[in-house]
C-alpha cells in the first residue's frame, strides 16, 4: 500500500503547504490586527474551496468522467495565473496598510480590512480551490490505478495533516511578530510564493498547448538532484521550483519577481505619513461602514454566508450527477466467427463503450476494433475461445469503425464500417507485422554480430593474460571483454544457454563461488579478485573462449523472434535494477555500475533501430526517453574514475537513490513500447 500512497503522500504535502501557507498568513493578519470579526470571510473561502473540490470529486467519481490530460494542465494553469492576480493584489494591499500606519494600528489595519473583505474571500478561495482541484484530480486518477487499494487516500490524508501542522507552527510564530514586521516579511514571502505559482501556472498552460515553448527547456538539474527527495519536495511545494524549467517559466519567474519585489520594498521604504486622529476618529474606525454613516447595521445570522458557498458547489455536483450523468447504453454483443466478423454491431455513443464480444464459430480468434482506412487499433481481444464471451472496453470518438476477426489458422474477416459522429478523441495503435520489423531486426543482428567477433577477441586477450601470469593486465581486459558482451543486450535469454555460460552467476548453484559449474565471466572476476592464481584460472579463461566463440559461430542460425525486439529495450534494463543496481553480480571487481552503463548502451542501439517504427506511433515518446538515458548516463558517469569504479555498496544513499530513481523513470518511460510495436495480425 506504501507504493501507493507515498505519490498521493507528496501531493497532499506539496498543495497542502501552498494553500495553507496564505491562509495561516491571512488569518494571522487578521488577528494580530484585531480583526477576528473578519475570520469568517477568510473561512468562507476556504470553505467554498473544500466544497468545490469535493464536489468535483464526487462528480468525476460517479459520473466515472475526467478530463483530457491537456484540458487538466489548461484549467490548472488558467487557475493558477488567476491566483497570482489576486495574490499579488493581496500583497500591495498589505503593504498600504503597513504604510498607514502609526500609532494607532489597530484601527488603520481595521477600517484596511474593511475595504478588503472581497479580496480576502477570493484570495483565501482560490488558494485552497486550485490545489483543491489539483488534488481531486490526481487522487480520483491514482485511486483509479490502484483498485480497491486505500494507498492514495491514506497517504494524502496524511500529507495534508502533516501541512496543516506545519501551517499552524508558522501561524503561532508569526503571532509574535512585531505586526509591522509582520506585513513586510509576510508580503516578502507571499511574492516569492506567487512567482513560483505563476511559473507553474504557465507551465501548465504549455502542457496544455495555450501556451508554445513546452520543449525550450532553460535548466535541466533533473541529472543532478533527486526530485523525490526530502528537500527537493519541500523547495517544489512552497516555492514551485523545479529541477526542469522552460524559459517561459523562468523568464516569468525572475521578471515577477524583479517588478512587484521591487515595488513592494520601494513602498515599503517610503516615509509613513503620521495620521492624526481624535477619539471620535478612532471611534469611527471601529465602527462598521453603515454605524459610521450613522445607519443602523444590517444583522443576519453568521452561519448563513458560510452554510450557502458549502451546500452551492454541494447542490451543483448533485444536480450535475443526476442530470448530467448519461444512462449507461445497453452492451452491443458482437457475433465472432470464421465466416462473419462483427453481427450486431451499431454505431455507438461517443465515449468509453463496453462491447460483449460472442465467438459463434469453432476456432479461437484475435478480435480488433479498428479504424478500417488505417487499420489503427482502438481495442482488442486475444484467444476469444470457441463459445465464449468477454468484454471488450474501448474509447470512441468521432470516426469510423469496424470489427476485425482473425481466426487460429484462417483468413481475417472485417465487418461493415460504422459511422460515429461527435467530438473528443480517441487513441488507436497502428499495428506492427513481422514485416515492418524485419528491417529492424536485421540491423540488430548486424550489429550483435560484429559484437560478438569484437568479443571472442577480447576474451582470448584475456586469456593470454592469464595464461602469462599478467593478472593485473587481466583485470583490465576483464572489464573490457564483460562491457563488450553486456552491451550486445544480453538478459532474458537473449542467447539461450549460451549466456550461463559467458556471464554465469551464482543464483541457483548448490556450491556458490565454489560449485564446478559456476564458469564465464563472472567465475573470474571472483578469481581474479580473490587472490587465486593464474594456474587456477585457465580453465574458466578457456572455457569462456570457446564459449564466446561457440556463440559467434551459432549466433546466425539462432531463432530470433521479431516479437522479442521491441521487448528487449525494456527487459535489459529491468535486468540491470534487478542485479547490477542492487550489487547482485559483484564478485570483487567493483565494476556493477560500469556494466549497467554498458546496458544502457544496448537499449539505446535497441532503441536506434526501432526509432522509424516509434516515430509514427509515439512520437512524442522519443524525446522523453533520450532526456531519461542522458540523465541516466550523466549519473553513472559520476561513478567513473579513469578505469576504476565506485562500487554499488559504497555509493552514498542519495547518489544510489538517483540512479535507481533514474533507471526506474527510463523503465517507466519505456514501458509503451512493446505494447506500441506488438506483432498484432489486424494489419
Amino acid at each position: 500500500m506504501w507504493d501507493d500512497a507515498f505519490p498521493s503522500f507528496l501531493i497532499g504535502l506539496r498543495e497542502g503547504l501552498e494553500a495553507g501557507l496564505i491562509v495561516s498568513i491571512l488569518v494571522a493578519t487578521l488577528v494580530r490586527a484585531g480583526a477576528k470579526s473578519r475570520l469568517p470571510q477568510v473561512w468562507t473561502g476556504v470553505l467554498a474551496a473544500i466544497a468545490l473540490s469535493m464536489s468535483f470529486g464526487a462528480v468525476l467519481t460517479f459520473t466515472a468522467a475526467s478530463l483530457s490530460a491537456t484540458a487538466q494542465e489548461a484549467f490548472s494553469g488558467t487557475l493558477s495565473v488567476i491566483a497570482v492576480v489576486f495574490v499579488t493584489a493581496m500583497v500591495f494591499w498589505m503593504r498600504r496598510s503597513a504604510r498607514g500606519l502609526s500609532g494607532e494600528l489597530r484601527e488603520k489595519v481595521t477600517g484596511a480590512l474593511g475595504t478588503g473583505a472581497g479580496v480576502l474571500i477570493v484570495t483565501s478561495f482560490l488558494a485552497v480551490g486550485r490545489e483543491g482541484l489539483e488534488t481531486a484530480l490526481f487522487l480520483w486518477t491514482t485511486a483509479q490505478a490502484a483498485g480497491e487499494s486505500a494507498g492514495p487516500l491514506t497517504g494524502a490524508g496524511i500529507g495534508l495533516v502533516l501541512s496543516t501542522g506545519l501551517c499552524w507552527g508558522l501561524y503561532r510564530r508569526v503571532l509574535k511578530i512585531n505586526l509591522t514586521k509582520f506585513f513586510t516579511a509576510t508580503g516578502v514571502v507571499l511574492i516569492v510564493i506567487a512567482a513560483g505559482v505563476l511559473g507553474y501556472g504557465l507551465r501548465d498552460l504549455q502542457e496544455g498547448g495555450v501556451l508554445p515553448g513546452k520543449s525550450a527547456y532553460a535548466l535541466d538539474l533533473s541529472g543532478s538532484i533527486d526530485a523525490g527527495s526530502w528537500y527537493s519536495t519541500l523547495v517544489q511545494g512552497v516555492f514551485n521550483l523545479t529541477p526542469t524549467m522552460t524559459w517561459l517559466q523562468v523568464l516569468a519567474y525572475v521578471g515577477y519577481l524583479a517588478v512587484v519585489m521591487t515595488l513592494f520594498v520601494r513602498g515599503v521604504s517610503a516615509p509613513t505619513r503620521a495620521t492624526k486622529t481624535g477619539e471620535s476618529t478612532k471611534a469611527d474606525a471601529a465602527k462598521e461602514p453603515g454605524e459610521r454613516a450613522g445607519k443602523a447595521p444590517r444583522r443576519r445570522p453568521t452561519w448563513v454566508v458560510p452554510v450557502a458557498v458549502v451546500a452551492v458547489p454541494v447542490v451543483i455536483a448533485s444536480l450535475a450527477v443526476a442530470l448530467g450523468r448519461p444512462k449507461p447504453a445497453a452492451a452491443q454483443t458482437i457475433a465472432v466467427s470464421e465466416t462473419e466478423c462483427g453481427k450486431g454491431f451499431t454505431a455507438p455513443e461517443p465515449g468509453r463503450q463496453t462491447f460483449q464480444m460472442h465467438n459463434t464459430g469453432g476456432k479461437t480468434s484475435e478480435v480488433y476494433l479498428i479504424d478500417p482506412s488505417t487499420s489503427a487499433v482502438y481495442g482488442e481481444i486475444e484467444g476469444l475461445a470457441p463459445g465464449t464471451t468477454r468484454a471488450l472496453v474501448a474509447t470512441v470518438a468521432g470516426g469510423t469503425y469496424a470489427w476485425r476477426c482473425v481466426p487460429t489458422g484462417g483468413v481475417a474477416v472485417t465487418s461493415k464500417a460504422v459511422r460515429v459522429t461527435g467530438g473528443g478523441s480517441a487513441r488507436a495503435v497502428v499495428p506492427v507485422s513481422e514485416k515492418d520489423l524485419a528491417a529492424p531486426l536485421q540491423e540488430y543482428k548486424a550489429y550483435v554480430d560484429h559484437g560478438l567477433a569484437t568479443l571472442v577477441a577480447q576474451t582470448r586477450t584475456l586469456d593470454d593474460d592469464i595464461k602469462g601470469n599478467h593478472l593485473d593486465k587481466a583485470r583490465t581486459d576483464w572489464l573490457t571483454a564483460h562491457l563488450t558482451y553486456s552491451s550486445l543486450g544480453a538478459a532474458y535469454g537473449t542467447f539461450e544457454d549460451f549466456d550461463k555460460k559467458i556471464n554465469g552467476r551464482v543464483d541457483g548453484l548448490p556450491g556458490g563461488v565454489r560449485d564446478k559449474d559456476f564458469a564465464g565471466f563472472h567465475r573470474l572476476e571472483y578469481g581474479l579478485w580473490h587472490g587465486e592464481s593464474a594456474a587456477s584460472l585457465k580453465a574458466p579463461a578457456d572455457q569462456l573462449v570457446a564459449s564466446a566463440a561457440g556463440l559467434q559461430k551459432a549466433f546466425p542460425s539462432q531463432v530470433f523472434d521479431p516479437s522479442d525486439l521491441p521487448l528487449r529495450a525494456h527487459e535489459i534494463l529491468e535486468n540491470t535494477l534487478q542485479f547490477e543496481l542492487t550489487g547482485d553480480t559483484d564478485e570483487g571487481s567493483g565494476t556493477n555500475l560500469a556494466t549497467a552503463g554498458a546496458n544502457l548502451a544496448a537499449t539505446r542501439e535497441l532503441l536506434t533501430v526501432l526509432r522509424p517504427l516509434l516515430t509514427t506511433r509515439a512520437p512524442e515518446l522519443l524525446p522523453t526517453v533520450d532526456a531519461d538515458i542522458a540523465r541516466l548516463q550523466t549519473l553513472l558517469d559520476v561513478a567513473r574514475h579513469g578505469t576504476a569504479w565506485t562500487p554499488v555498496d559504497h555509493l552514498d544513499a542519495t547518489t544510489r537513490a538517483r540512479i535507481n530513481g533514474a533507471t526506474g523513470q527510463l523503465l517507466e518511460d519505456l514501458s509503451p513500447v512493446p505494447a506500441l510495436l506488438e506483432i498484432r495480425k489486424a494489419a
